[in-house]
């Protein structure tokens, strides 16, 4: 087997690219935080980012906040103090993979030879299931998430506009939305009932969090009335419905008339 040539994600990294989480600061990965508390600069946006996360940095740490910067005045600083053996965390709200802006970092990271590692972290969606004590992939209801946005100053992909999407009535979970609420309204109500409980989950997992519950057909309003415009996430899914109606699914994996490896049929006498 012939192995891979060295690369900037074969060495040992000088950079890490690490998901903060949803907001809360005791949400970011065990790994997350021994990171930052060995960074000498961090680089985060406090926009998305609270600053309540820094304390897990020490005091002499060097703190880039990037809100109000382009790519282009940043990341050379990222690669300079890189380049001098300092040890840089990339903060990043929710994780680095899901609308993170990952890509462009990592292209010029890999140009330069910066050895760096991404780390995970807990995404918005994962945060608002888990805030409104629900489970998106119920037996025999619903078995697929979809996590999209609508078009907006970021284009979609035609095979993905949200409509056609909602054709498939998965478990949808619909970010960076909040500024065309109405448009995705509309595509959202050609497939899913105007009567389905949708939740509308503000800045989840900061101290303001807010979540409402609401029908889908208020979607445009509530949004308008609570005057959201950034930080939304809608999570449109059968299985807000479910839990509040009785039902009898469940997994076939803890069915008792089920048998796998760790569970096999009692032998016969």
């Amino acid at each position: 087997m012939t192995p891979l040539p060295e690369s900037a994600l074969d060495r040992p990294a000088t950079v890490r690219i690490v998901g903060a989480g949803p907001g809360d600061p005791d949400l970011i990965s065990v790994r997350g935080q021994k990171l930052l508390a060995a960074a000498d600069t961090v680089f985060f946006a406090g926009s998305l980012v609270p600053e309540a996360m820094l304390s897990h940095c020490r005091p002499e740490v060097e703190v880039i906040d990037t809100r109000s910067l382009v790519l282009e005045d940043w990341l050379p600083t990222l690669i300079d103090r890189a380049r001098a053996g300092k040890q840089v965390v990339r903060l990043q709200d929710g994780d680095p993979s899901l609308y993170g802006a990952l890509h462009e970092v990592v292209a010029q990271l890999l140009e330069q030879e910066i050895p760096f590692e991404v780390v995970p972290g807990i995404s918005a969606f994962q945060a608002a299931a888990a805030r409104l004590a629900v489970e998106l992939t119920v037996p025999n209801l619903v078995q697929s998430i979809i996590l999209t946005r609508a078009r907006g100053e970021t284009q979609v992909p035609d095979a993905e506009d949200l409509a056609s999407l909602a054709a498939h009535k998965a478990s949808l979970c619909l970010y960076l939305s909040a500024h065309h609420a109405q448009r995705a309204q509309d595509q959202l109500a050609a497939h899913y009932p105007p009567e389905m409980t949708i939740a509308v989950c503000y800045r989840i997992g900061w101290e303001d969090e807010r979540v409402v519950l609401c029908r889908l057909d208020e979607l445009a309003s509530i949004t308008h009335q609570e005057k959201l415009t950034r930080t939304v996430l809608y999570v449109i899914s059968p299985a807000l419905d479910a839990m509040t109606t009785a039902t009898t699914a469940r997994s076939r994996l803890y069915s008792g008339d089920h048998r796998h490896i760790f569970r096999p049929k009692a032998s016969q006498a």
